[in-house]
């Protein structure tokens, strides 16, 4: 996903901007034709009627993909937080030394997947995912010599508690890579832009100003879908509320 995608405000200007000159160009070429002949008044009001209900149809659509992919991220962090708070338990089961030292990876782990989250910038969030990627291995090394030596059900429940904390991380990384696809956004664009066209080309007794209600309607439209479908840019984030509670239980005595 480019990276305009991840800042919603830049879509919401790029949006205003294309549609308010789709209109104008619309206003322009209607001044420069003869006016509607008998009957053409009909069939035209029924064509921009027809790509103003498809346009509304796209955004409702696309709208609620961005929702859906905002409550997974929600869900999948919830999901993260009981993950590893559950595995920072089992770890009582293990031998001390190796206990102690998987306590300690958990809480480093923890501190990553909550800047993970609040981080802002896709570049300082790449060296997060790396990170983390080093402490997985950490982790899983700590516990492998315990399951190699002591193949027990005790054992092998550690084992399937840290698997599930490295595959609730993959799980969440899925989701954030999920947004909504290049051609809705493109199909969103082209119906925004041919129904200002419309609307511009079309006869009004409203003045110019009329020609500025539309674009600023579905530029604000495009804006929220923008802001839920981007994990880092905007103001609608997945704040790491659970993760923060686990780590607030996680603290050393």
């Amino acid at each position: 996903m480019p990276d305009n995608f991840d800042n919603p405000f830049a879509v919401f200007a790029a949006a205003l901007i294309g549609q308010i000159i789709a209109a104008l160009v619309g206003d322009f070429l209607r001044k420069r034709v003869q006016s509607f002949k008998q009957g053409e008044r009909h069939d035209f009001n029924t064509v921009q009627a027809a790509t103003l209900t498809l346009m509304a149809l796209i955004i409702g659509f696309s709208f609620s993909m961005a929702v859906t992919r905002y409550d997974q991220r929600k869900t999948l962090e919830e999901a993260e937080a009981n993950a590893i708070g559950t595995e920072y338990l089992r770890a009582d089961l293990l031998p001390e030394e190796s206990a102690s030292r998987t306590r300690e990876l958990l809480r480093k782990y923890l501190d990553l997947r909550i800047a993970f989250y609040e981080e802002a910038r896709s570049r300082p969030a790449t060296d997060i995912a790396q990170q983390t990627a080093n402490v997985q291995g950490e982790m899983w090394n700590v516990v492998r010599p315990a399951a190699t030596s002591q193949p027990t059900p005790t054992i092998a429940l550690v084992v399937s508690g840290m698997n599930e904390v490295i595959n609730a991380q993959g799980f969440t990384q899925a989701a954030w890579w999920n947004r909504i696809p290049k051609g809705a956004w493109a199909m969103m664009a082209l119906m925004a832009l041919s129904c200002n066209l419309l609307v511009g080309y079309g006869e009004r007794r409203k003045g110019e100003l009329f020609l500025f209600v539309l674009p600023v309607v579905i530029s604000l439209a495009f804006f929220l879908i923008a802001d839920l479908d981007s994990p880092r840019g905007g103001a609608i984030r997945v704040h790491p509320q659970n993760l923060l509670a686990a780590a607030q239980s996680m603290k050393p005595p």
